[in-house]
């Protein structure tokens, strides 16, 4: 039953994983002709199925914490590359022990950051550079998720 149960979440009703799931079985019986390992895991995963296709599911997306290392000149070009990307800027101040750098930290959704680095070279002549850590999730809305829904249901079919 749990395998099917974890099959039917790997891939749910939109394409995506599904998280923050809890399953409880209410009942079950056996039948010494008709039970076996594939059956159990086929009413898992159906009964998941069913579940999941009365549910209301969002599309979760992770965010990701940056800090970039620029030269002052740079830092107001970076917070418009940032905020174009959907980014959130949480502040800036002097890079420590380095005269005329700025350490900015901004918040960036993974999928905007893939190409963030030529933006953030091209915008301060190749010479900012950035660290970035996966901070948390956040679920998406509006247009975004719809086109990302659409997305991952054509790549399904």
């Amino acid at each position: 039953m749990e395998a099917g149960v974890k099959e039917a979440m790997q891939k749910g009703p939109i394409g995506f994983p599904v998280v923050d799931v809890a399953v409880t079985l209410l009942d079950g019986s056996f039948h010494s002709v008709d039970s076996n390992e594939h059956a159990f895991t086929m009413a898992g995963r159906l009964g998941m199925n069913e579940a999941l296709a009365d549910c209301d599911p969002v599309v979760l997306e992770p965010i990701e914490k940056l800090t970039i290392y620029t030269p002052s000149s740079g830092t107001p070009k970076i917070n418009s590359a940032v905020s174009s990307r959907n980014g959130q800027i949480l502040g800036f101040e002097s890079r420590e022990g380095w005269p005329g750098w700025d350490k900015v930290e901004v918040y960036l959704p993974h999928a905007e950051r893939q190409a963030f680095i030529i933006d953030l070279r091209s915008v301060t002549q190749g010479l900012a550079t950035f660290e970035a850590v996966f901070d948390h999730m956040v679920e998406l809305t509006g247009r975004r998720a719809e086109d990302v829904a659409r997305k991952a249901q054509q790549n399904a079919a």
